[in-house]
């Protein structure tokens, strides 16, 4: 997501567990699974929270870089998930799915995995098995580990003219 980002939307540390449990339980009938696979560094959140409510202890990482502090660039594969074979019986675990790519690179490393994530915008959606939350594709979401306290501006007055 680049200058085309007009919304905001903040996730506290308490809203994102909040949001990991809820998958958690979305997960729950659909299980038991063998491990976890968490996309880092996003997914690492979410991913310990829904082992822990799964009783998961077996978490195997890919770590996929595509974000800086602002913009989605270039996807960059830095480790795939070893031990997690061709993904059966195994859960991915990431925070967001937006335009879809990092899950693409997910889909083709682990093409029988359950792909899960707390946040979902509509381009990357129908690449994930299961998501709680919808934001719309011109939505830059902050995560907790993205913020410092400060003062913001009203709605009202970051719309355009």
């Amino acid at each position: 997501m680049s200058a085309q980002a007009q919304k905001s939307f903040p996730v506290s540390w308490e809203e994102l567990h909040r949001t990991s449990k809820a998958l958690a339980w979305r997960l729950l009938e659909l299980g038991p699974f063998k491990g976890i696979v968490a996309v880092t560094r996003g997914g690492l959140v979410p991913a310990a929270i829904v082992a822990r409510e799964l009783e998961i202890r077996l978490i195997e990482t890919a770590c996929i870089s595509s974000y800086d502090q602002k913009d989605q660039g270039e996807l960059n594969v830095l480790k795939t998930a070893p031990e997690a074979g061709d993904g059966e019986g195994w859960l991915i675990v990431d925070d967001l799915v937006d335009t879809g790519e990092t899950a693409k690179a997910l889909r083709a490393m682990l093409p029988k995995a359950h792909f899960a994530t707390a946040y979902a915008k509509p381009a990357g959606r129908p690449l994930v098995d299961t998501f709680v939350t919808e934001v719309s594709q011109d939505t830059w979401i902050y995560f907790p580990w993205d913020m410092e306290p400060q003062p913001s501006a009203p709605i009202v007055s970051t719309r355009q003219a």
